[in-house]
């Protein structure tokens, strides 16, 4: 190996300086959930205005990725991580001293703006920092590994801030970080940028949008209310804007999504591997945490800590997932990471409401575990895949499917829930109230108010539907995984095969660190 090609201390401290965007944008996916109450108190939103406040984030993150990775690759990707900085710092600052909803949902959505224009950036740095496979491979894990802790680090943090401090301090908390990130970003980050970028579609960039928003809108709207005419329009439309963006970029000399990509195996494969991990893991993560707290009986807080504890499992898992890859097929590791995932998932389906809390924890460790090595594996066979002048842009695709994915997770894996929920509590509780019998925190509500013994029968026969929900869940995740495993094998065999010694050529691409 030519030593020139490997990275050195400066490489592995930018890499640390791109870990705080990713960490922070990951999880402000998930830190109101604890501050809403907080918030409903001070600014008396609606509930359609409550909603747009936890979702708008992930909206305008999801639908400008496209745009910014392609705008990355021509501006720079270093700039437009302290671009990004600078709109996220801003926002913060504005989302905690706002004094209405409109205004916090406003700020919200430029939080989205500015966590876009970082998360496709701090990607495709990875694949000019770290040319050198083996490196590239565990610089991809840790990026993985920071990502979804992130979004289990969010409610955690956010919980901690609020017992001692105003909603607005879990916004204040980004401002250090970005700090951090302005004195060191111009030192230790490369600028990189395509040398003949092409023009910068205008069209393009609002038909991803205008594709993207209503699509996953629609999808977890869909989840979370059954179908309707409304989100069932907006899936439909976004479904037909897709089609029209993809019969744009065929037409264009410098398409800002490259389909030929696209249709690589070791590029299409595993951003497919990708969308279904993330099904699993957003599609599950709300039976998890309401197991903990309304089956269990755990404070919000105590509820999230637990759920750092599966955390272990990944982070132990994302640096073995590159030993692995250097002596086997990437494509066998990823197949043996899901099946891993599909046995940790397989434990869940035996959970009871009397189960052993350890039990539950080392399910989803093992289930979270694989994930990680299936992803981590995704993502560096896909951006290894890509051209370094189109890394941006590969970035910024397969965080999109990744927003999908979890849109996707909460309809599929949601769905067989709440079906199977109330169909157990239309046999246990026939005469209960409607709200019970949809949600388990419906049934919470309504034995609160209840005579204590009618009380105890109804919640005794909502957490056992609920589990019952949350097993059935855990069957089709278990199902979706060991299909996934299968797939990586037969998608990705050979093109996922180790080559040490082989550097990428960084042709067509200009750095300079200024």
């Amino acid at each position: 190996m030519d030593t020139a090609t490997r990275a050195g201390r400066r490489e592995w401290a930018a890499l640390a300086v791109l870990m705080l965007p990713l960490l922070l944008v990951s999880m402000d996916v998930s830190i109101l959930y604890f501050a809403i109450p907080f918030i409903s108190q001070d600014l008396a939103p609606s509930s359609t205005e409550q909603l747009w406040i936890l979702d708008m984030y992930g909206f305008v993150l999801a639908g400008l990725l496209i745009t910014m990775g392609a705008v990355g690759d021509r501006i720079g990707r270093r700039t437009l991580v302290l671009a990004g900085a600078a709109v996220f710092g801003a926002a913060s600052v504005i989302a905690a001293y706002v004094d209405s909803p409109g205004q916090l949902i406003a700020a919200r959505a430029l939080l989205g703006v500015g966590g876009a224009a970082l998360m496709p950036s701090t990607l495709a740095l990875i694949r000019n920092l770290f040319h050198d496979e083996k490196q590239r491979a565990t610089a991809v894990a840790l990026w993985t590994t920071v990502m979804t802790a992130g979004i289990s680090f969010g409610p955690v943090l956010s919980g901690a801030l609020l017992e001692h401090f105003w909603w607005g301090s879990v916004f204040l908390v980004n401002l250090p970080a970005m700090a951090l990130l302005f004195l060191l970003a111009p030192v230790l980050l490369p600028e990189v940028k395509a040398q003949r970028p092409g023009r910068f579609d205008v069209i393009s960039a609002l038909l991803s949008l205008a594709a993207l928003l209503p699509l996953i809108h629609g999808i977890k709207e869909l989840a979370r209310d059954g179908y309707a005419p409304l989100p069932a329009l907006g899936v439909t439309v976004g479904l037909v804007l897709t089609l029209v963006f993809v019969r744009r970029q065929r037409g264009l000399d410098d398409p800002m999504v490259d389909l030929r990509l696209l249709g690589r195996r070791a590029f299409g494969g595993p951003l497919l591997a990708n969308l279904v991990a993330m099904v699993a893991i957003i599609g599950f993560a709300v039976f998890f945490t309401q197991y903990l707290q309304s089956v269990l009986g755990m404070s919000p807080l105590e509820a999230a800590l637990w759920s750092l504890a599966p955390a272990v499992g990944p982070m132990a898992a994302g640096p073995l997932s590159g030993v692995l890859a250097a002596r086997i097929d990437r494509a066998y590791v990823m197949g043996g990471g899901f099946t891993v995932s599909a046995c940790g998932f397989a434990l869940l389906i035996l959970v009871r409401t009397d189960s052993a809390l350890w039990y539950v924890l080392t399910g989803g460790a093992v289930y979270a575990a694989g994930l990680v090595v299936a992803m981590t594996l995704a993502n560096e066979l896909a951006l290894g895949a890509a051209p370094p002048e189109r890394a941006g842009a590969a970035a910024a695709v397969l965080e999109s499917a990744t927003e999908l994915g979890g849109a996707l997770g909460m309809a599929v894996l949601g769905s067989i829930g709440a079906a199977v929920y109330r169909h157990d509590m239309a046999a246990a509780a026939p005469t209960a109230p409607a709200a019970a019998r949809e949600t388990l925190g419906g049934a919470l509500a309504v034995a609160e108010n209840s005579p204590s013994a009618a009380g105890e029968s109804l919640l005794e026969a909502a957490r056992d539907a609920f589990t019952h929900a949350m097993s059935s869940a855990a069957t089709g995740a278990t199902v979706l995984m060991a299909s996934a495993a299968v797939l990586a094998v037969t998608l990705l065999r050979g093109a996922g095969r180790a080559k040490p010694g082989a550097a990428r050529e960084e042709e067509a691409v200009a750095v300079s660190a200024r």
